[in-house]
């Protein structure tokens, strides 16, 4: 495939997704990219989705992202699938151009991962995007809250303020709340609704 014009962030991502797609895997599109869908887009040039993929379709979406100029070979996903000493994704850069996309696989006992996927949404995020699955805007926050538990990257802040303005009133506030508790993040929630409190 010849690449004679630049690539954005977002063509990539529809490259990425597409790939998802054929090859018959399930997905939900986290990041940056997904705020766009409940609040404000922000810029970027990393493409995160949360992924489930069975063992026997690692050959063919290996293939798929080949096609489409991103290389992750088969070895290297059935390794990370079976690595059990952290949560690694695997991580791809297309050949020519600097993006690169991160993907969470579904492991065995991660709940809130199961839950997040079996609540994405089908949403249409206009072109080149067109119509894919991400993240429920409360999953979207709890992984954002997590991270920015990790890194105290304010990038996580500002996502997840704009989601909490943006979707007042419609989020699923028990089930946000819940899984706040089980994850230990109450200290990161208070401080959240404080910034959100703080823009009014």
């Amino acid at each position: 495939m010849a690449e004679d014009q630049p690539l954005d962030i977002l063509a990539f991502a529809r490259r990425v997704i597409d790939a998802l797609e054929t090859a018959q895997i399930d997905y939900a599109l986290g990041g940056a990219l997904a705020v766009a869908a409940w609040a404000e887009a922000r810029s970027t040039q990393d493409v995160d989705l949360v992924i489930n993929l069975p063992t026997e379709h690692i050959q063919r979406f290996s293939d798929e992202l080949a096609r489409r100029q991103i290389l992750i070979p088969p070895d290297l996903m059935l390794d990370l699938l079976l690595e059990t000493r952290g949560d690694v994704p695997l991580v791809g850069y297309h050949l020519h151009w600097s993006h690169k996309v991160e993907l969470f696989p579904l492991r065995p006992g991660d709940e809130l991962r199961a839950s997040a996927l079996a609540r994405r949404r089908l949403v249409d995020l206009g072109p080149p995007m067109g119509q894919v699955t991400v993240h429920a805007p409360e999953d979207l926050i709890l992984y954002k809250l997590r991270f920015f538990s990790l890194s105290q990257q304010q990038k996580h802040t500002r996502d997840i303020v704009a989601i909490l303005y943006a979707q007042k009133g419609r989020l699923d506030e028990a089930y946000l709340t819940g899984w706040v508790h089980r994850l230990g993040l109450e200290a990161v929630w208070r401080y959240m609704l404080s910034q959100v409190q703080r823009e009014r």
